[in-house]
């Protein structure tokens, strides 16, 4: 059953939309904890699903996954957390510490070394980009969503997202120092 039929059937079967919780609970409160830490991150993730299943009775049933749907509705929550998240990501820039990660012991000393660099570069670069800029970025990279489904939950144009990752991606490889986190080393 896609996305759209569970959802349907929640209209009359409000138990449904579990089916819809099960399938995307863990993807909408990994995007939340990275961008608001991991104690704000409870709390939206669960008035992200009261409010889709407030407002399912005007899904749009034609959209079979409701992936880009949640992930507009996160959005929006975590606009209002957005000082919240400017101040989680200075932290983090001057300290190098995620904290909504549960690393396993060697990825702990793996990324105490790389703490003292590029995760606090990073950390600054995005701290200091338009909300805008920050929103598409976080949300191909960490929503692993394309740029049509960005463009959905942020109801702007594809080439407006275009132009915001570019400008996203120069300054995050402009902290960095010219490098391009997303490339692959052989």
């Amino acid at each position: 059953m896609n996305d759209a039929e569970l959802i349907r059937w929640s209209r009359d079967d409000p138990e449904q939309f579990a089916g819809l919780f099960d399938r995307y609970i863990e993807q909408i409160h990994r995007f939340i904890a990275r961008r608001l830490g991991p104690q704000a991150a409870d709390d939206v993730a669960a008035e992200t699903f009261l409010t889709a299943f407030r407002s399912r009775a005007s899904y749009d049933l034609t959209r079979q996954l409701a992936g880009p749907w949640l992930y507009g509705i996160a959005t929006n929550l975590i606009a209002k957390h957005r000082r919240g998240e400017e101040r989680f990501l200075r932290a983090l820039s001057r300290t190098g510490t995620d904290p909504s990660s549960e690393p396993s012991m060697a990825d702990t000393v793996v990324g105490r070394v790389a703490a003292q660099g590029v995760d606090r570069k990073l950390a600054g670069a995005l701290a200091g980009m338009s909300s805008g800029d920050r929103d598409v970025l976080l949300l191909v990279a960490w929503g692993e969503l394309a740029y049509e489904e960005v463009a959905s939950v942020l109801g702007v144009p594809v080439g407006t997202v275009r132009s915001r990752l570019h400008r996203a991606r120069k300054k995050a490889r402009a902290a960095l120092g010219g490098d391009d986190p997303t490339r692959e080393v052989a």
